[in-house]
């Protein structure tokens, strides 16, 4: 068995995770994933047993809805998702317009699942109203009904008596964690975090942010966050205060897309940082930002 993983994100640390998990303490009472998007984390998480519990959470409530129905409902899920599919067939692009406009109305689960499925690069996009936008790729039919249920019946048996999704601000499930727990954050791309983006529902206040992880510091909460980096000459953000005692490190991600639509061979590197209680595990590059001068 593999890990399953029912929604395709764009942007998930499904390939990544291996590198992350290295790094995880041994005993964790719970782990939580605000930002959880695909919760690629807490799939393979779980799929190494490596806390008792489980907790994902994002501000987007139909994409929360979706891992609800996974860890209660997956068969309906599925079903619904099936019917949404084998629909389109013969009428692709018109109907991806209608499924768009009816999910803009009644933010049903399994029509956001659909579009994300469906959608170019599995990359969604919101307009200012909050509305998905993103155009339908064309030159696929999204992930196949049998493949879905497969990936929704297997996250379902992964996490089904250990996890618990919510909708909140990240900030309601940070106050929650305790001593013993993990964090792992996978926040709003900083290189766009202080504009309008399309491609996040809702924007990242940088010193909100921070403020929040000197609490977890104060509260002896370990966390890890994946927060900026660079492909080949352009660096997007900068680092995390030195004050907080952080390990950062660069985790090679692979030749990004955009380099290989563009014939270059750009190497996308992110950044990862571990708070001051975790030892780095993995051979990587390591930089402990509070000894550094101030940048």
């Amino acid at each position: 068995m593999t890990v399953p993983h029912p929604i395709p994100y764009q942007g998930s640390k499904r390939k990544l995770a291996s590198d992350i998990l290295v790094h995880f303490p041994n005993q964790l009472n719970t782990l939580y994933e605000p930002f959880s998007g695909s919760a690629a984390l807490t799939l393979s998480a779980a799929y190494f047993h490596k806390a008792k519990n489980y907790c994902i959470s994002d501000c987007l409530s139909p994409l929360i809805e979706i891992w609800q129905m996974i860890l209660k409902h997956p068969d309906e899920l599925a079903k619904q998702y099936h019917e949404i599919w084998y629909q389109q067939l013969g009428n692709e692009k018109e109907f991806y317009a209608q499924i768009r406009n009816e999910y803009n109305r009644d933010h049903e689960p399994a029509k956001l699942l659909y579009l994300i499925a469906r959608c170019v690069k599995n990359s969604i996009r919101f307009n200012s109203s909050g509305d998905f936008n993103q155009s339908p790729d064309n030159r696929r039919k999204g992930m196949h009904p049998d493949k879905m249920k497969h990936n929704i019946l297997g996250a379902h048996h992964l996490l089904k008596d250990s996890t618990k999704a919510v909708s909140a601000d990240y900030s309601e499930m940070l106050d929650k964690a305790k001593s013993g727990d993990l964090v792992y954050m996978d926040p709003p791309y900083q290189g766009v975090s202080n504009k309008r983006d399309p491609r996040y529902y809702e924007q990242l206040d940088f010193d909100k942010f921070v403020n929040e992880l000197d609490k977890l510091n104060k509260k002896n909460v370990d966390y890890i966050v994946s927060f900026d980096g660079s492909c080949g000459n352009k660096v997007y953000g900068s680092d995390l205060p030195k004050y907080l005692e952080l390990t950062k490190i660069d985790v090679i991600a692979g030749r990004s897309s955009q380099a290989t639509l563009n014939g270059s061979d750009d190497i996308t590197i992110e950044s990862l940082y571990l708070s001051r209680n975790i030892a780095p595990k993995a051979k990587s590059k390591q930089l402990k930002l509070f000894e550094l001068s101030a940048v």
